[in-house]
């Protein structure tokens, strides 16, 4: 399933622009995140997890709309998580993703290059991933739903979802550097179909440094 899902991003990132007729331009990039997972307890209070460091990388495609207006599709491997996991000391959750930013740009000429101006919606599958106490650490499972109340490990949703939004500047020979914000909108914890409603909530929220080449 996770095979299936991974082949059907990456031919619609690499199919679309020539399904538009229009000239596209190539670009590859990569840097390092900043990431943090925030929630509430079953009591509805806030964790207070601490951001952790990581990175991503990969490609976007740009399609030409209108005057400095762009559509800007990607795929990008990209890592997140936190530590202090739900106000744990030394408790580091490391979440990998295959992510699809879905971004309109604006891009006017500012000076010899272009500033650039991005928002949009990007959608994510979690891959792999690991929770970590010291030297001890176990894998992350992916799943929608628990329907047992014996967990030995940390169990997340593997679908997520949220809003980026970026600035930056690209020089005239191609290369960029920008800063991007997101903002999870859906929740990663699963279904406990044996626990009643609380409001246990998971969300991805972090920014990051890139820098890329256009081509």
């Amino acid at each position: 399933m996770k095979i299936r899902i991974i082949a059907i991003l990456l031919t619609f990132v690499v199919a679309l622009p020539f399904a538009s007729g229009q000239k596209p331009s190539f670009g590859i990039l990569g840097g390092v995140n900043f990431q943090n997972i925030n929630g509430k307890s079953v009591f509805g209070d806030k964790f207070e997890n601490k951001i952790i460091p990581g990175f991503h990388a990969g490609f976007d495609i740009q399609i030409p709309l209108v005057p400095d207006f762009y559509f800007q599709p990607g795929l990008l491997f990209t890592t997140k998580g936190c530590k202090d996991f739900e106000n744990n000391d030394n408790l580091k959750v490391n979440i990998s993703y295959l992510e699809l930013p879905l971004n309109l740009v604006y891009k006017p000429l500012v000076g010899k290059g272009h500033f650039m101006l991005g928002f949009g919606p990007y959608l994510g599958y979690g891959i792999s991933g690991k929770i970590k106490s010291g030297e001890a650490s176990n894998d992350i499972e992916f799943r929608n739903k628990v329907d047992s109340h014996i967990v030995t490990t940390l169990i997340l949703r593997p679908f997520d979802a949220g809003a980026n939004i970026f600035a930056g500047y690209e020089l005239p020979a191609g290369l960029f550097f920008r800063l991007n914000a997101q903002l999870g909108l859906i929740k990663i914890n699963p279904e406990y179909t044996y626990l009643p409603e609380s409001d246990y909530l998971l969300k991805n929220t972090g920014f990051s440094l890139s820098a890329g080449f256009r081509f």
